[in-house]
């Protein structure tokens, strides 16, 4: 095996939920890269449509297809199951994206932002994945398991709430249901891995990073002294979902530069010291 056939994802098919932005189009584009047909979901399916047709257009190996479904609700599930269905047989890759988050202070955060935020999040991966857990065992076999990559937060490592209280909370119980199904669907051929990003540009973190003084001082923050780049998604996707990631399940792969390892540092946007 050569180096260049360890990332290889030519003949797979991916499913990545909250496809059209931010992280999600990230890895999009990181699985077209290594040759796979990737399907892009989100509840707006424009958006989707658009974003698969502008990877299409870079020429890359792989190709994008994208389409609307709602993976917060069990209505939502269903129609992204039969959207799905009606498309492939078979998934080789299932990327839990989808995500929201929520910002108030300590005496102001909302009752209805915990099951907003957790049902989405938690409840609504959990449900996708087990919905979809046939298409993965059918692409699955003893050498090449199929892969399921959630995604969660460096913000479910570290103890510090900063206002997105349920997010922080949502995000390490994804970390613990990774671990979760991991062993479970072990016996099944599927590998169950998750990401742990740090600040990367996104709609989500567009409060922090979306201008140069937030990127700046949230740069400060971070170790390695910058906010993510693109490629530091897709390297991780390719890595995780080819062939020289496959004897890995269980584990939270940190994409936060360090700041996994240096919690007396803050998160994002505090006041420089």
């Amino acid at each position: 095996m050569t180096p260049q056939t360890l990332n290889d994802l030519s003949g797979k098919v991916a499913l990545v939920t909250g496809g059209a932005t931010g992280i999600g189009r990230m890895a999009a584009e990181g699985l077209v890269a290594a040759g796979a047909r990737v399907l892009i979901a989100s509840r707006k399916g424009e958006a989707c449509e658009a974003v698969a047709d502008e990877l299409n257009a870079l020429g890359l190996p792989g190709t994008a297809e994208g389409f609307g479904a709602d993976v917060g609700t069990e209505d939502g599930i269903k129609a992204l199951s039969e959207a799905l269905r009606a498309r492939t047989d078979k998934l080789h890759i299932l990327m839990n994206n989808a995500g929201r988050t929520w910002g108030a202070p300590m005496g102001n955060f909302p009752y209805e932002a915990w099951g907003k935020v957790l049902g989405l999040n938690v409840t609504g991966m959990f449900h996708v994945t087990q919905t979809l857990l046939d298409l993965l065992r059918a692409a699955a076999t003893d050498d090449d398991p199929a892969r399921i990559v959630n995604v969660g937060s460096v913000m479910g490592e570290i103890p510090k709430g900063q206002g997105a209280y349920s997010y922080a909370v949502s995000k390490s119980a994804v970390h613990h249901m990774t671990r979760v199904l991991a062993n479970e669907l072990a016996a099944d051929r599927i590998t169950v891995n998750a990401i742990a990003p740090g600040p990367f540009m996104s709609k989500m973190m567009a409060f922090a990073i979306g201008h140069e003084e937030g990127r700046r001082k949230t740069a400060a923050s971070v170790p390695l002294g910058r906010v993510g780049r693109e490629e530091d998604i897709a390297g991780t996707l390719q890595f995780l979902c080819g062939r020289g990631g496959s004897y890995i399940t269980g584990a939270i792969i940190p994409l936060s530069g360090g700041m996994q390892v240096a919690t007396a540092q803050a998160a994002f946007l505090e006041d420089d010291a």
